[in-house]
């Protein structure tokens, strides 16, 4: 393992240009969410993040609502998974107001499925954005440990992108 490998530089395994694996998993109200019920209805901004109440997931999660309203004019729908219970989710997202869908990926079952590699020596759940179309494609893979806000940037500027049709 190189020095990238350990600090997360590792490749996740789902690449632009692929249909995004279906998969169905609980909310935060443990209802199920599955991703093909999207399919030709809604672009799907789907980021993997390592745990509820840190400060980068916080950072990321407030930028994500702070922003929210730019991607509901732009069609899309927010989802954050990461490894913490339905209740974890229930309780983020009351405390920081966040509008969009939390999905417990208790296993780490979908984790694994889109090849979203660990950081720091396998420490660290890595922090990976997918941008997927309205017809189930990736669009944008954002592979950014430390730069939770370059997830909410990249993620808009590749909807806008989509919208304008380039």
């Amino acid at each position: 393992m190189g020095l990238l490998d350990f600090l997360g530089g590792a490749e996740p395994g789902v690449k632009p240009g692929e249909r995004a694996p279906d998969f169905s998993l609980p909310d935060a109200e443990g209802r199920s969410f599955r991703l093909s019920e999207r399919r030709g209805k809604t672009p799907v901004v789907l980021y993997f993040y390592p745990k509820d109440d840190t400060p980068g997931c916080t950072k990321e999660a407030c930028g994500f609502r702070d922003q929210y309203e730019d991607f509901v004019r732009l069609g899309a729908e927010v989802v954050g998974v990461s490894s913490d219970s339905s209740a974890s989710h229930q309780r983020f997202a009351a405390k920081h107001r966040l509008p969009f869908t939390l999905l417990a990926d208790e296993g780490g079952t979908v984790r694994r499925l889109y090849g979203v590699p660990a950081n720091l020596g396998g420490l660290i759940p890595g922090r990976v954005t997918f941008v997927i179309d309205r017809e189930g494609v990736v669009r944008h893979v954002l592979n950014a440990q430390l730069d939770a806000k370059r997830h909410i940037e990249e993620s808009l500027a590749n909807l806008e992108a989509q919208a304008a049709g380039r």
